[in-house]
């Protein structure tokens, strides 16, 4: 029985005997074999172990044993990143799976090391059996001693090759439980140590930097500033009042890296074929991925296991970086908006109407929607929606869309258009409640386990965690609360020059924010039929700005106004009273 010879041929043998060879050189070498390098690594920025090193042993011992992997675009290569051995087959990784899947491609598979194969006895079981089947040969550069090893299956192999087979089988296996063991326990001691970074996933917004205190060298986690300018992108929108869908909608638009992309393009080279690969198949962004982003206390900089917090003795919480994306009083506020919208949903913003939710029929008070524009002429036509929502209309409004857009543009502006246009700022406050809940809500289900302890070391840890977050409620109750503060600042541009450079969405929301209401009437045919201008009434009605509110304040006249004049077109509506405006002003002047 030969299981040490290198040539295709069954019967022939150079060396008998224990089913190993370690010392081969190319003069035994009767024929040239067919390999396949395989490289494996659990986590790519192992320098240790890396690819570079992994391939270089392969090639040596290849060289060595007349193994050819062939080149270029030809050679047979399975290269398995941040795959485990401990918990993904041999049969199972993204690469090698492929390659035992086709077997007669080769004749031998070469391995840097054994871990490099296999860490457990079941799967080197299946992979002997495979070996077997197909009449392989497994080699590992670097065995027992540091010399190669050789287990050739192409012959019934030596009962004994295989007892050693499977021996260094249990080995991997005993060493990678240990392994998993002390990784295990490390991971728990610094999960405690604040700014400390054990590894593992790295949650969105923050990226691992190494840092030396003393003799001690690690890593934390610091800003990844391009998640974050996707944060500051989602945060402003929905400040903005911008539903979560929509933001979802143009991240996927402007094709920016979902969480999980991102994280995999960290892992590649940039402008190597596969970043090109990734940015080809960017994942869409889901409003439930934004929302739990948003609502995680990673923001803050929190250590979470298990969904909870990870706590210091007095019950606060330990942090994971040193630069926490927001403070509790801005995470507080965002996730309040959501929050609130969860309970009375944003109104859709994904119509390209700009007039969705300002012009209504005056027959019965139904909004008006935008029907099919026809594409020659870009025209369509605001109908009544009464009979969407199950109503009855007996003078629906109709009309056509370029008219009513123009003649709201006009009238609007004629009066609003030289108001400086202002944005919103808030301040936020700081309301202990929403952490006074989720730690009560903690405490009561550490509350559920007392009695289950069975060892005084047990009890001791479970009043020590209910101790801490009894201290943490105490603090929180005491904790006093800081109201939000919004004002208007000014942005040193008029309405007309926000409107003219705006899109339709921009405008529909300047007009929202004015209070505007654009009533439509009844049509009809023939000449009797009202014109356009004697069916439509706009109206303003509601806090839109100092300035504007001005125009009609009648603290500023030194008389009494008039009362409005009959047909008027335009008012605003104050609780001075109805004033009339100018119905009608040139849009350049306006601007």
């Amino acid at each position: 029985m030969a299981t040490a010879t290198l040539t295709r041929e069954a019967g022939k043998s150079l060396r008998s005997g224990s089913g190993m060879s370690e010392n081969l050189t190319p003069a035994e070498a009767v024929e040239t074999l067919r390999g396949l390098s395989s490289i494996r690594l659990s986590v790519k920025t192992d320098e240790t172990t890396s690819p570079e090193r992994q391939e270089e042993a392969n090639d040596r011992v290849a060289a060595l044993l007349n193994i050819d992997f062939g080149t270029g675009d030809a050679r047979r290569s399975a290269v398995d990143l941040d795959v485990s051995a401990s918990k993904v087959s041999p049969f199972d990784r993204p690469q090698l799976g492929k390659w035992l899947a086709r077997p007669e491609e080769y004749d031998v598979i070469v391995w840097w090391r054994f871990d490099r194969a296999i860490r457990s006895m079941s799967d080197m079981n299946e992979l002997a059996k495979w070996a077997r089947k197909h009449r392989k040969m497994l080699v590992f550069a670097e065995g027992i001693g540091g010399g190669h090893q050789v287990f050739d299956f192409r012959n019934p192999m030596d009962p004994m090759a295989e007892f050693m087979l499977m021996l260094l089988a249990f080995a991997a296996q005993v060493e990678s439980q240990s392994i998993k063991d002390r990784v295990t326990g490390a991971k728990a001691a610094m999960r405690k140590m604040e700014y400390r970074w054990a590894g593992g996933r790295i949650p969105y917004g923050y990226q691992p930097e190494q840092v030396e205190e003393g003799d001690w060298k690690g890593w934390t986690l610091v800003q990844d500033p391009k998640a974050v300018a996707v944060y500051l992108f989602m945060i402003g929108e929905i400040l903005k009042g911008r539903a979560v869908n929509a933001i979802a909608q143009e991240l996927t638009t402007q094709r920016i890296p979902c969480p999980g992309d991102h994280q995999r393009l960290k892992k590649v080279k940039a402008g190597s074929a596969e970043e090109a690969k990734i940015l080809a198949n960017l994942s869409p962004w889901r409003p439930g991925t934004i929302r739990e982003l948003l609502a995680s206390e990673n923001m803050i900089g929190w250590k979470m296991h298990q969904k909870k917090p990870v706590r210091k003795d007095d019950g606060s919480p330990v942090l994971m970086t040193a630069e926490p994306i927001l403070t509790r009083e801005e995470f507080d506020h965002i996730n309040g908006i959501l929050d609130s919208r969860a309970k009375n949903p944003v109104q859709r913003k994904d119509t390209h109407a700009m007039l969705m939710r300002v012009a209504l029929c005056s027959g019965c008070g139904s909004r008006m929607y935008l029907g099919e524009i026809d594409p020659e002429t870009g025209d369509g036509r605001y109908r009544c929606g009464a009979n969407t929502r199950g109503m009855k209309c007996t003078a629906q409004g109709l009309v056509k869309s370029l008219w009513l857009e123009t003649y709201v543009t006009e009238l609007f502006l004629s009066m609003a258009g030289h108001v400086e246009f202002t944005e919103t700022r808030t301040t936020p406050g700081y309301d202990p409640e929403p952490e006074l809940r989720a730690t009560l809500a903690e405490f009561e289900e550490h509350q559920e386990q007392k009695g289950r302890q069975k060892s005084k070391a047990a009890l001791a840890a479970w009043q020590k965690r209910a101790d801490a977050l009894d201290n943490r409620l105490a603090e929180l109750e005491t904790a006093e609360k800081v109201e939000a503060r919004t004002e208007r600042i000014g942005t040193g541009r008029t309405i007309a020059h926000a409107w003219r450079e705006g899109d339709s969405e921009t405008r529909r929301t300047i007009l929202l924010e004015a209070g505007c209401t654009v009533l439509v009437g009844k049509g009809g045919r023939g000449k009797l039929s009202p014109s356009n201008e004697d069916r439509t009434m706009m109206l303003v009605q509601g806090d839109f700005d100092p300035s504007l509110e001005a125009v009609g304040d009648p603290a500023e006249d030194s008389g009494e106004r008039p009362a409005p004049k009959a047909g008027s077109k335009l008012r605003i509506v104050a609780p001075g009273g109805v004033y009339e405006l100018p119905a009608r002003q040139d849009l350049a002047q306006a601007a």
